[in-house]
C-alpha cells in the first residue's frame, strides 16, 4: 500500500524499521536462578547476580536459549549454531553492572522475516535482520519523591530478545500490522506474552523520510513505546516533525526521543549513540554459545502451527475468506474457539457468530477469548437449533443474548422460554390473514404493482407471530394469500 506524508515540496516517503524487546517467558532469569513473576513486591526477585554483587558469575538459562531459538523457527529466520555475548557498556542508576549482557557481532539468530497482510488485503513481508538475547535492566521510578529516584531490580536480568526489523516499513498502519503478526507469532509460541502494557513487549521506532527515488536520510529512534497505537502514532509525529525541518532547510540530527502522547509530538531524549560509543567486547565470563543441530531440529519438530499455516487451512478446509480466517487465527485461543464452533457445522455461519456475536459481546462484559462469555460448546449448540429448525435466525439472537447473561445452554432457555419456532402453517395463514385484513390500503397498493411492500408484509406477519415464525414458511405462505 502507497503511503506518503504531503509538504509544502510535495509528497515525501516514510522509511520505519522497528526494534522490538521482547520478554522471554521463563521462570528464570537469562543468567541467574532468581523468579521472573511479574507485579511481586519491589526488589524481591533479585539475586547477588543481579544485583552485581563482587564475584558473582553469570550461568546461562538453556530454557531462555530454547526460546530464542524457536522464535527464530518461528520468524523462517537462520539458526546460528554459534553465538557470542558480549558486554555492552554504559553507565545508568537500574543497571547494577555498568554493562549489559548482549549480543552484538554473533546473535542467536540471524536473517528471516514476518508477512503482513493489511486492510486492502494486500500482502507484504517484512525482513527480519537478526534475533539477539540481552539481559533486561531495572526500573527507575522518578515521580514517587521530589528529590529521589527510586529503583526497583525485579526485572533486571530477564532474558529479552530484540528482534530488529529490516528498513522494510513504509506506513504506520504497516508498522501496526507488523507488531501484531510479531506479537501473534510470540503468543503462539509461547515465548513471549505480548502484554505491552506491562512492558513485557516495547518498541524503540527508527524513523526517517525521504522523496521517491532516494537514498536513505538520517534517522531517528523513538524509545520504548509500549503500545501498538502508539507506535503508530508516533511515526507518523516524528515523520511531520523531519519533513518540516527539511523543508525548511536544516538537517536532521540522528538522536534518540520520546513519544509524548498527550501532546501527540516528539521530544529530544539524547544525541544517538554509535556501537563504538558502548565499548562492545566479548564478555569474559561466558563462553561462546554453541547449539547442537539436532537439539534444534528437535525444537523444530515440537513447534505449534503457527497463524499463517493456520489461516491457509482455515481458509482451505472451512472455505471461509482470507479476512475471516486472519481475525480467527491472530489469537490461537480464539482459533481453537472456533473449531470447536465450527466441527461438522456450517463454517462460515459458525465465522459469522464468533467473530460478529462473540466478539460484541467479549467487548460488552470485558471478557477475554479465555474466560468466553458463552462457551464455544454452547454456540455450537445454539448453531445446531438454527440448523435442524427448532428456532431461526431472529429468535437464535435472542437467545444468544440470555446465555450471555445466565450462561445456560441454549436448548434450556429454548424450552424455558417457550422459544421454539412456529411451523404450523396454520397458524402462519391465521398471523398473516390478520396482517392483511389490518393492512387493506397497503394490500391494494402491492396489487397495484408496489411489489416492494412484500417486505412490510413479512415484517408485519413475524411480528404478529412472536418472531418465532419460519421466514421462509412466512414468505411462501404470503405469496399465496397475495396472489
Amino acid at each position: 500500500m502507497s503511503f506518503t506524508l504531503e509538504g509544502r515540496t510535495g509528497p515525501w516517503e516514510i522509511v520505519v524499521g522497528l526494534e522490538v524487546h521482547a520478554q522471554v517467558i521463563s521462570k528464570a532469569k537469562l543468567f541467574s536462578g532468581a523468579a521472573t513473576a511479574f507485579g511481586a513486591e519491589p526488589n524481591s526477585q533479585v539475586s547477588f547476580v543481579d544485583a552485581a554483587f563482587p564475584g558473582m558469575l553469570p550461568v546461562i538459562n538453556r530454557e531462555c536459549v530454547a526460546q530464542a531459538v524457536r522464535t527464530g523457527l518461528g520468524l523462517a529466520a537462520e539458526i546460528n549454531l554459534e553465538s557470542r555475548f558480549d558486554r555492552k557498556n554504559y553507565f545508568y542508576a537500574d543497571l547494577p553492572a555498568g554493562y549489559q549482557i548482549s549480543q552484538y557481532q554473533m546473535p542467536i539468530v540471524g536473517q528471516g522475516s514476518v508477512e503482513i497482510v493489511l486492510e486492502d488485503c494486500s500482502v507484504r513481508h517484512i525482513g527480519v535482520t537478526r534475533l539477539h538475547l540481552e539481559q533486561d535492566a531495572g526500573k527507575s521510578f522518578h515521580d514517587r519523591d521530589p528529590a529521589l529516584s527510586y529503583i526497583d531490580l525485579n526485572r533486571a536480568g530477564v532474558a529479552l530478545m530484540e528482534i530488529v526489523s529490516e528498513p522494510d516499513i513504509r506506513s504506520p498502519e504497516e508498522a501496526g500490522a507488523y507488531l501484531r503478526k510479531l506479537r501473534s507469532i510470540l503468543r503462539y509460541l509461547g515465548t513471549c506474552d505480548g502484554n505491552m502494557d506491562e512492558g513485557s513487549m516495547r518498541a524503540d521506532v527508527n524513523v526517517s523520510v525521504r522523496k521517491a527515488g532516494e537514498s536513505f536520510r538520517t534517522r531517528c529512534e523513538v524509545k520504548n513505546v509500549n503500545s501498538i497505537r502508539f507506535v503508530m502514532h508516533a511515526i507518523e509525529a516524528e515523520a511531520r516533525r523531519q519533513i518540516e525541518v527539511w523543508e525548511d532547510g536544516g538537517q536532521v540530527e540522528q538522536e534518540t526521543r520520546l513519544y509524548d502522547p498527550s501532546r501527540g509530538i516528539t521530544r529530544s531524549m539524547r544525541s544517538k549513540e554509535d556501537a563504538h560509543d558502548y565499548r562492545y567486547f566479548p564478555d569474559p565470563d561466558l563462553l561462546p554459545l554453541v547449539l547442537d543441530p539436532a537439539w534444534v531440529e528437535r525444537l523444530k519438530s515440537d513447534l505449534p502451527e503457527l497463524p499463517d499455516a493456520k489461516r491457509s487451512r482455515f481458509m482451505r478446509d472451512y472455505g471461509i475468506p482470507a479476512y475471516d480466517a486472519g481475525v480467527l487465527t491472530v489469537d490461537q485461543a480464539v482459533a481453537d474457539y472456533f473449531e470447536i464452533v465450527a466441527k461438522g457445522r456450517d463454517a462460515r455461519l459458525a465465522s459469522n457468530w464468533v467473530t460478529g456475536n462473540l466478539f460484541a459481546a467479549m467487548n460488552e462484559t470485558g471478557k477475554s477469548i479465555d474466560d468466553a462469555p458463552v462457551p464455544a460448546t454452547h454456540l455450537g449448540q445454539l448453531l445446531d437449533l438454527i440448523a435442524d429448525g427448532t428456532i431461526n435466525g431472529r429468535i437464535a439472537k435472542d437467545v444468544f443474548e440470555a446465555m450471555v447473561e445466565s450462561g445456560e445452554a441454549p436448548e434450556a432457555i429454548v424450552e424455558a422460554r417457550g422459544l421454539r419456532q412456529l411451523t404450523d402453517t396454520r397458524a402462519i395463514d391465521t398471523a398473516i390473514a390478520q396482517v392483511l385484513d389490518a393492512n387493506a390500503d397497503k394490500v391494494a397498493e402491492y396489487k397495484s404493482g408496489k411489489e416492494k411492500l412484500f417486505g412490510f408484509f413479512v415484517g408485519q406477519a413475524m411480528k404478529a407471530t412472536g418472531g418465532k415464525a419460519n421466514p421462509a414458511a412466512v414468505n411462501e405462505a404470503l405469496k399465496r394469500a397475495l396472489s
